[in-house]
């Protein structure tokens, strides 16, 4: 499969200016070739913490993934806050949408507490593995890459991780490092797609995403300017490089 990752800017809170902007990005990585293209953390918002910036679950953020999907044939995935039935708070959710209409959902396992995350948001229950074919993509959220044990447990089930965020420039090089880290020690892929440009609340990013290889090796990179990243992706490579180098059942818990 080729993925692409859309690095971009965002218009602090405005949904429609976002909308319209990531559009033709879209468009452009669907004819680069790219069968599943991934937005950043918040894509539609920004990582806003201001009360009632929720929507509801399958709101508009959610639409405009599953109508790109729709119209281009692909896999869209992005994250959005948005509110369940049962609470007023948003969780902070990873949204996968398919060509044919289905949706998968993953919801931030951990809040960042040093922005207040927690105060804002609802931590969601457990990692989610789709298959989309013969491969299985594991989605993070930003701060989640911090905690190694989560990607640990859903290893063996997983070929590729993706991890869209609003990582910020002081603290790029744990970015970097980290994705680099999770690929090798769990010998998976690893799209990092991170945010550029300058945050309503005065928080700066530089991009860095990249495509990480099973072996940790760079497939594709991007700096501070809005890019896409792309790279193929193969579950065989992914299994062949498990067989070669049988890290993971020496594992103790």
């Amino acid at each position: 499969m080729r993925i692409a990752a859309v690095q971009h800017d965002i218009v602090w809170e405005d949904r429609d200016a976002n909308f319209e902007r990531l559009a033709p990005q879209v468009a452009r990585a669907v004819g680069a070739g790219a069968e599943l293209v991934l937005l950043t953390e918040t894509f539609s918002t920004g990582f806003s913490m201001t009360p009632g910036i929720g929507e509801p679950e399958g709101g508009p953020s959610a639409r405009f993934l599953a109508d790109r999907a729709a119209e281009h044939g692909v896999w869209m995935g992005g994250t959005c806050p948005e509110i369940a039935d049962d609470g007023d708070l948003p969780y902070n959710s990873f949204v996968l949408a398919g060509p044919d209409g289905s949706t998968h959902r993953y919801r931030k396992l951990h809040p960042f507490t040093h922005a207040g995350e927690h105060e804002r948001f609802r931590a969601g229950e457990k990692p989610v593995t789709v298959a989309i074919g013969d491969l299985r993509i594991t989605p993070f959220i930003c701060y989640d890459l911090r905690f190694a044990d989560v990607f640990w447990q859903a290893a063996l089930e997983t070929d590729v991780y993706l991890v869209p965020a609003n990582w910020p420039s002081p603290r790029r090089h744990h970015w970097r490092t980290l994705l680099e880290a999770r690929a090798i020690e769990n010998q998976a892929y690893v799209v990092g797609c991170n945010r550029v440009g300058t945050a309503g609340d005065g928080t700066e990013h530089s991009g860095d995403s990249r495509i990480v290889s099973p072996l940790g090796e760079l497939l594709a990179t991007a700096a501070g300017t809005e890019t896409l990243v792309i790279a193929d992706v193969d579950p065989a490579e992914v299994q062949a490089t498990r067989d070669r180098l049988r890290f993971l059942p020496d594992r103790r818990a």
